[in-house]
């Protein structure tokens, strides 16, 4: 598993690549370049600000997790080093990163992997609910998108509400464990259902929500400060329309499940642009290509150098990381 991981990121790499080079296809070279040209480069320091607030939200929903779990014997840097591997790691196919964030925990704290990969899940349902309350910003500029946005977030009330409600959960998992092959699981289950159920418990779920929400506002904030470097106008709408732009792209990079969102993400952001702002090609390839520079590359960036220092957490024996495996069938 840890073995080909490098292989892995390059395949990352190179689909960034890919991508890139379709959005030339689909702009030309010189309209690009011309927009690039224009970019005023002072907007980059308030991007950058606000990628750096975008993953200081982050951390500090990382940490409020592990205290709310009582994961304990995890350094602050080793916690910061595990929370920023994920930037790299989220880049492989199949997300095989988010998964070993638990084993990195193990390795760590000696915390079982199924204690802490509820983190996971719920780091992913209180971002997708900051992304539809972002989305909620202009949708009455856009009320087409309201049943899918409100679909979305009536399913994730709903997984949420089945997980709170014990006795409908522990059934649930009751008939689960009656299926084949699934009996050597129920330890397992238990385990990441009570880590789950704690960490979607109403305190912490509006704490987390609130965090994610913050972290996915900046998001759009950042492309504002783009959009104002390519010389667009700066007004409310333009910060609403980014905001909404931001998110609802995010949302659609999820749905395509490539690595990072990799060609979803970036197709759909610069189509909103040029639907909702009125950017041509060029500046709308330019604006995409600043943006998901600022919220995905340099976090992953700043992942790969965290993987780096953390050597020896990272690249344990390959006997080591195949524990991982067996530590999700036997808790």
């Amino acid at each position: 598993m840890i073995r080909d991981l490098w292989q892995k990121l390059l395949l990352s790499l190179l689909l960034g690549v890919g991508v890139l080079a379709a959005f030339m296809l689909y702009t030309d070279v010189q309209s690009l370049r011309a927009a690039l040209t224009r970019f005023d480069w002072r907007m980059l320091l308030p991007v950058l600000l606000v990628t750096g607030l975008n993953l200081l939200a982050r951390f500090l929903k990382w940490e409020y997790y592990l205290r709310r779990l009582d994961v304990q014997g995890v350094s602050r840097s080793t916690s910061l080093a595990i929370f920023l591997a994920n930037y790299a790691l989220i880049l492989t196919p199949g997300k095989v990163g988010a998964l070993l964030k638990s084993y990195f925990l193990k390795q760590s704290s000696g915390i079982p992997v199924a204690r802490t990969m509820p983190i996971i899940v719920a780091e992913r349902l209180t971002d997708g609910l900051g992304m539809l309350l972002m989305t909620t910003v202009a949708l009455f500029a856009y009320p087409a998108a309201w049943p899918v946005v409100l679909l979305t977030f009536l399913a994730v009330v709903a997984l949420i509400l089945v997980i709170q409600i014990r006795p409908l959960a522990l059934r649930l998992l009751s008939l689960g464990e009656r299926l084949p092959g699934m009996r050597r699981f129920a330890g397992t289950l238990h385990i990441l259902y009570e880590s789950a159920y704690d960490l979607l418990r109403v305190r912490a779920l509006l704490w987390a929500t609130f965090l994610g929400t913050v972290a996915r506002a900046m998001e759009g904030v950042a492309l504002y400060f783009v959009l104002l470097g390519l010389g667009v106008a700066p007004s409310i709408a333009l910060l609403e329309q980014s905001v909404f732009i931001a998110a609802l792209s995010n949302i659609v990079g999820v749905i395509v499940m490539m690595p990072g969102g990799l060609g979803g993400t970036e197709g759909s952001m610069a189509g909103l642009l040029d639907y909702f702002v009125g950017l041509a090609p060029g500046p709308a390839t330019a604006a995409t290509l600043l943006s998901r520079f600022a919220s995905l590359w340099i976090p992953a960036l700043l992942g790969l150098a965290a993987m780096g220092l953390k050597r020896h957490l990272f690249f344990a024996p390959e006997s080591q990381a195949e524990e991982l495996v067996a530590e999700v069938a036997t808790p």
